[in-house]
């Protein structure tokens, strides 16, 4: 990547300027900006953690990273600009200079950029594949090829605005169960690794035969204290194991398989699915994309195989004539509500509405499926604990109750 240069100019009218501009060196970035029209005033080079190297698209950065909440607030905002009938270059150049996060600040400088050396937004755009993805592209073209950005803007931000809210419904639903499993697996660790030991060293002392039930849990402590390294070690080489598996195709496949079957999980897949899809459907077809890049485009947005295969068996069933409904109904992994209003929007003409009425109700299931899982595991999980806790009570507590009393008497 070239270096970067901030600099400030002035305009034809005296206005000052500030921007960012990437080019091979100084003399070639402030040619970069005479063809603009501007006057350079000032030119650095951006340095240390700043500079385009540290901050360029493919580096990892857990405090610097595109967020999507960052590009739904950059989509909405350049939506109302555009809207307010504000050239396209003025508009991103407002968005640069009040966007706070580094490296979108430089994307959006590049950006702006290219589209004042002549560029359209999505052929800008389409240089920066990993901020923008391919719903973003395609809806931009569309919205420029028809003349229609603001409207396709407004849309695209609607679209990523409940994107984002239904992944953090899907988060915030198994955050605390995941917080609850945290915790009771702790408190379990903490009773085998501190508190059996101890009483370990009291049944060895009163030198009396030991119930089989514990002795095995003593073992199991003792194990648990002395090779806790080997158990950390055989979890991460599971979880290598099973990510290496799932990473080929056909583990995938079958993995996918496994979350639609099990009682909970499966469900809440099939549904974020089927909502996700819809809602990309109906965001993609009001703003003029072709029938077939909409449905691929919403195929590589579903995250099982099989239900990505379904769509995109509806997809060769369309390029032979065919109706979307059938081949998902076929499929049996949408759910018929869904299969039934597709059918209805096909034959009226409003497929794009039905499907936004689609997803608006399949959002609302994901909640309401989110709580009543989150309500289900909270009591089985203290339940749980509760039988882990008197269970050792029961193996270890009681026989050393029984042995005082004994030598008591």
């Amino acid at each position: 990547m070239a270096p970067l240069f901030d600099y400030k100019a002035l305009t034809a009218a005296g206005k000052s300027q500030k921007g960012i501009i990437e080019a091979e060196s100084q003399k070639a970035a402030r040619a970069k900006i005479k063809k603009q029209g501007l006057m350079v005033t000032d030119i650095q080079e951006r340095s240390g953690a700043s500079s385009g190297k540290a901050l360029k698209e493919g580096s990892f950065s857990l405090f610097n990273r595109i967020k999507h909440e960052d590009i739904a607030l950059v989509t909405r905002q350049l939506a109302s600009l555009v809207k307010a009938n504000i050239p396209l270059v003025d508009a991103l150049g407002a968005i640069v200079d009040q966007c706070e996060q580094p490296r979108l600040k430089i994307v959006l400088a590049q950006v702006r950029q290219d589209v004042n050396e002549g560029l359209s937004l999505g052929k800008a755009a389409a240089s920066h594949p990993r901020v923008f993805d391919t719903i973003f592209l395609n809806m931009i073209e569309a919205g420029e090829s028809s003349g229609t950005l603001s409207a396709v803007l407004i849309r695209l931000a609607d679209l990523k605005e409940a994107q984002m809210r239904l992944r953090n419904k899907v988060v915030s639903g198994m955050t605390y169960p995941l917080i609850m499993l945290v915790v009771a697996t702790g408190l379990m660790m903490g009773i085998f690794t501190v508190v059996i030991p101890k009483l370990t060293r009291i049944f060895e002392s009163m030198k009396k035969p030991i119930p089989l039930l514990t002795q095995a849990i003593m073992s199991f402590s003792d194990f648990l204290v002395t090779s806790w390294y080997m158990i950390i070690l055989a979890i991460i080489g599971c979880v290598i194991l099973f990510q290496r598996y799932t990473a080929t195709s056909e583990g995938r496949a079958q993995w996918d398989a496994i979350k639609l079957k099990l009682p909970v999980i499966g469900p809440l897949v099939r549904t974020v699915a089927a909502a996700r899809f819809a809602s990309t459907m109906a965001t993609l077809l009001s703003s003029g994309v072709p029938i077939l890049t909409s449905m691929l485009i919403a195929k590589n947005l579903v995250d099982n195989v099989h239900i990505a295969r379904a769509i995109e068996n509806a997809r060769e069933n369309i390029t032979e004539g065919q109706s979307i409904a059938e081949p998902l109904r076929r499929s049996g992994q949408f759910p018929p509500m869904m299969i039934h209003m597709i059918s209805i929007g096909e034959k009226t003409g409003e497929l794009p509405a039905m499907l936004q009425n689609v997803a608006s109700i399949y959002e609302d299931q994901v909640t309401n499926q989110i709580d009543a899982m989150t309500s289900l595991l909270e009591p089985v999980m203290i339940i749980g604990m509760g039988l882990g806790v008197g269970f050792i009570v029961m193996a270890v507590f009681m026989p050393l109750m029984e042995m005082m009393n004994i030598n008591k008497r």
